[in-house]
């Protein structure tokens, strides 16, 4: 029988109008947060599992030297047009409204792996930004060093990030300008935008005995008559299919395809190139951005490996919309 469970929000912060009934975030009886669809608590001897098993792909994934292209172009920071870069990873820029905004940023390498692609531009030159969106907190897409340096250049800056984030976040920037939301709740915002957070099918950990006590979770961003759908990390589940409900267009969806390997540990955190695709399809993504591939080597599959599924199922005909497979530092102007 499974413990009652609570449930919470941010009071400051509106709730979401669903066509479902939501109570709030859910949280165990350890004060944990739950994946409302699957609950699932991150286990150390699953860890242990998958890194003494054999890797089918062992030989495969040690000869593949692919990375995604590079473009070294900066030109996007001072044009002024609303668009989308993909900074590499799960890092991205985006310009919506003429808001500024730059989500999980993280430039350099990190704890326990390297980059295989490098970051596009100068960091420094991250200047004038409005919003910064922190997903969640594991080292890919919460990293101090980065966050330190952003905080530098731009003081004026505020974050927006998952409950019981605002402790991590003030202690890497020095901002007491953070925002931390339940799942299907707004921010407070520019007028030119608004910023919602949303569920995601994953966990968190940033230190021993931290397991999920801060909360992770994907963005709904929205701007000048466009809406803008940033998965974050997450496996597979209805939530996708949720989005589609809640927004009638989402003209982009931004979502992973790395990390996939092996199934029976990833899969409760990542999501495969298929279901990647299922997902967009589901909440009928007019283009379809994939991430999370090419830079950090998180999992079993070869580096190529998400790349490549990507494109057989374009040539399939599975992808409903638009595929859009950016260059690492590539301008999408947003249309």
């Amino acid at each position: 029988m499974m413990a009652a469970m609570e449930y919470v929000s941010n009071p400051d912060l509106s709730g979401m109008q669903l066509p479902f009934d939501w109570k709030g975030t859910p949280v165990d009886e350890n004060g944990r947060f739950v994946n409302h669809e699957f609950p699932h608590i991150y286990s150390f001897t699953e860890f242990l599992k998958w890194r003494f098993q054999r890797n089918p792909q062992k030989a495969e994934k040690e000869a593949d030297t692919w990375h995604p292209e590079v473009v070294h172009n900066d030109e996007f920071l001072h044009a002024g047009r609303d668009c989308i870069v993909w900074l590499g990873h799960a890092s991205f820029f985006i310009r919506l409204a003429g808001v500024n905004i730059l989500i999980d940023p993280v430039f350099y390498d990190i704890v326990f792996f390297k980059r295989h692609t490098p970051f596009p531009i100068d960091p420094a030159k991250l200047k004038g930004l409005d919003y910064i969106l922190v997903s969640h907190n594991h080292l890919d897409h919460c990293d101090k060093r980065s966050l330190r340096l952003l905080a530098e250049n731009n003081p004026q800056a505020i974050y927006l990030t998952g409950l019981r984030m605002e402790g991590l976040l003030k202690k890497l920037t020095g901002s007491e300008q953070v925002q931390t939301a339940g799942w299907y709740q707004q921010y407070h915002t520019d007028a030119r935008i608004k910023v919602f957070f949303l569920p995601a099918r994953h966990w968190s950990k940033r230190g021993l005995r931290d397991v999920n006590s801060q909360l992770w979770g994907a963005f709904v961003i929205q701007g000048g008559g466009k809406t803008i759908y940033f998965a974050s990390d997450s496996g597979y589940g209805s939530h996708f299919t949720d989005v589609g409900r809640i927004f009638p267009v989402i003209d982009y969806c931004i979502v992973g395809i790395g990390a996939y390997k092996p199934a029976f540990f990833m899969a409760q955190s990542h999501i495969s190139p298929q279901d990647a695709v299922k997902a967009a399809n589901e909440m009928h993504a007019r283009v379809m951005i994939p991430m999370h591939y090419g830079t950090f080597d998180l999992a079993d599959e070869p580096r190529s490996d998400p790349f490549n599924a990507l494109k057989g199922l374009e040539k399939q005909g599975a992808i409903q919309g638009h595929l859009e497979l950016l260059k690492v530092g590539e301008e999408l102007k947003i249309q």
